[in-house]
């Protein structure tokens, strides 16, 4: 005779701690609006500037407090998973989530779990080993490259390119050439922050979500 807890299921039942992410998170659409709202004021709010920073008459928008935060990161996971899970069909979940060095590589490894997804580092040249594709881009400073290494996407593979923020868009969119190069299907761009002034998201021929939105010089508003 099998008998069974709260700890251990009876056989013929599942336990939904074991099921995959995708399973454990019903919503209908009005419920994960208001849940993302909500995880919205929370995530701005602890966004911080600091005025001329690195040079004179630049205003540095800080993250690294979501990552302090254990709460505030897993919050931060959850929007971004609740974004993705909303805006892809089930037949275009993401197979592969790319992070872009490096601030992409702090929450990208955590999103891809969360969703049941591989994931992709995308660097800066000469730093992956291997056989690898590379893309160029324009800084403020002059020419710069990524590189993905070549067996990293599969053709045909649906993917997500995240990073911290999008302010010029031209890392954003050499990673997109990349994952192109590659054979992925790349399904869009997520941010968490976006400097909407520079209009880097006009580079990006993929749709582009991001999160939060600053630049206003208070930290106080949402």
């Amino acid at each position: 005779m099998t008998s069974s807890t709260s700890a251990h299921p009876p056989p013929d039942k599942q336990d939904a701690s074991t099921k995959p992410p995708q399973d454990r998170f019903p919503a209908t659409h009005s419920s994960t609006t208001a849940e993302l709202a909500g995880l919205k004021i929370a995530l701005q709010q602890s966004i911080r500037q600091f005025p001329d920073f690195p040079t004179k008459g630049i205003l540095f928008e800080d993250i690294l407090p979501l990552f302090a935060d254990p709460h505030l990161h897993q919050s931060l996971v959850r929007a971004l998973e609740l974004h993705v899970r909303s805006h892809c069909p089930d037949r275009q979940r993401p197979d592969i989530v790319v992070g872009l060095e490096a601030r992409g590589f702090l929450f990208g490894p955590s999103l891809a779990l969360a969703l049941g997804a591989g994931f992709v580092p995308v660097r800066k040249k000469g730093k992956l080993p291997g056989p690898t594709e590379t893309a160029g881009f324009e800084k403020e400073y002059g020419p710069d490259w990524f590189e993905i290494q070549k067996d990293a996407i599969t053709p045909g593979q649906h993917v997500v390119i995240v990073d911290d923020i999008i302010a010029t868009g031209g890392s954003a969119a050499a990673a997109g050439t990349l994952v192109r190069a590659l054979g992925g299907t790349l399904l869009g761009y997520v941010f968490v922050l976006e400097l909407d002034f520079l209009k880097g998201r006009k580079k990006l021929d993929a749709p582009v979500f991001t999160l939060l939105s600053r630049q206003d010089g208070d930290p106080s508003t949402p």
